[in-house]
């Protein structure tokens, strides 16, 4: 059994059937809002470890989709300020159990690191509302220190 830190979007029912199977593991969950978080350079960069940039990103994300977000054209700084001023943006879940940190619901990956009983066969990053299912929650409203940096 494992102490897991799980940062998500609140309301996300992806995180939930996340949360779900690592409950049903076995697992403690700590779960911590994402969105709110005080995300430095320093305390988000270790969760993406030696992944590319584009990993880093949430393909769900509206901005990611509609194309006005290219992960593949950022660099590393750039993509850390990026997500750190839009949160919504970064790959979730970010989970931490001790010292290692890591980024988005591989399942077979964390299988190998905390272990989960049983690897489904479906993505559970994706997003996957069925027809006549409300969506998530919306993110919170943008604030000015929330603006994207030049």
């Amino acid at each position: 059994m494992a102490e897991i830190i799980f940062f998500e979007k609140p309301g996300c029912q992806g995180n939930a059937r996340q949360k779900q199977l690592l409950r049903a593991a076995g697992h403690r969950i700590e779960a911590r809002n994402l969105l709110s978080e005080p995300w430095t350079p320093a305390t988000l960069r270790p969760f993406f470890g030696d992944r590319p940039v584009a990993d880093w990103f949430n393909r769900n994300a509206p901005a990611v989709k509609d194309g006005t977000v290219v992960p593949e054209r950022l660099d590393a700084d750039a993509a850390l300020a990026l997500l750190i001023a839009q949160p919504l943006l970064i790959r979730r879940p970010l989970l931490q159990v001790g010292d290692r940190r890591e980024t988005g619901f591989d399942a077979a990956r964390i299988d190998a690191w905390i272990g989960l009983g049983q690897i489904p066969q479906q993505d559970l990053e994706q997003c996957r509302h069925a027809a006549g299912t409300p969506p998530c929650p919306p993110a919170p409203a943008a604030t000015p220190s929330d603006a994207v940096p030049s």
